[in-house]
Formats: C-alpha cells, structure tokens, sequence
C-alpha cells in the first residue's frame, strides 16, 4: 500500500484528466482518471479514494450530479468537487451539496487552490 492520497478524477476531456493528474502526482497524490461517468463510478468502488473530482457534463448534462449522488450514498463523508466551466455559477444558483458536491473548482482548474483545499483534506494519518 503507497500510503499516499488517493484522488479520482472523472472527466471527459482527456486533457483536463491528463494536466490534473500530473500536478496531483507531482505533489505526491496518488490519481486515477476516468473519462466517464459510469468508468468513475467503477474506479470508485475499485481503488476507494480518498477525495473525488468530477466533472458536472459528460455523458448526459448533469452525469456528474448523478455519480456525485451515487457516491455520497454509498460513502456519504466522500470529499466530492465539481470540475465544471459553468461551476460558478452552478454554485450561485444551486446547493452544491443538494447535487451531492462538497465545492466547485472552475475549469481552467486554479491549481494552487486546488493544492490548498485538497490538503485540508487528507487523511490524518
């Protein structure tokens, strides 16, 4: 077992999942990527992460609502962020938490604060 954090990152966009996962492993997280909503869903049950990032459009326009809701219902104390173009203002019209989201990260992804918050929320050891 590496000890590290485990973070799964569910996006359709190759590159999104690509640059994500190189800032994460370079700054010692351990990162699964899925291009799906139903390959997230399996990855998840699979590897059990630690914090998972989702993107809100994928398959269908709220994919990343409905995985967001099947994984707070299977493991509802799961750190779930939306990867999303349109997070903002997802967050100022909607509960993020009523979609199953714990916070919003807007795309581009700002990765010192994705760092920030992440590390707030690794497992104590």
């Amino acid at each position: 077992m590496s000890g590290k954090t485990k973070i799964l990152v569910i996006d359709d966009d190759p590159a999104i999942c690509v640059s994500v996962k190189a800032i994460l492993e370079a700054n010692g997280y351990e990162v699964f990527t899925a291009l799906s909503g139903k390959e997230g869903l399996e990855l998840f049950r699979k590897v059990h992460p630690d914090l998972v990032l989702c993107d809100m459009m994928m398959e269908d326009i709220d994919a990343g609502a409905k995985v967001a809701g099947v994984i707070k219902k299977d493991n509802p104390e799961l750190p779930v962020f939306l990867l999303s173009t349109i997070g903002e203002a997802t967050a100022r019209t909607i509960g993020l938490d009523d979609l199953g989201f714990n916070g919003v990260f807007q795309k581009p992804v700002n990765f010192e604060l994705l760092l920030s918050v992440l590390e707030k929320h690794r497992p104590k050891a």
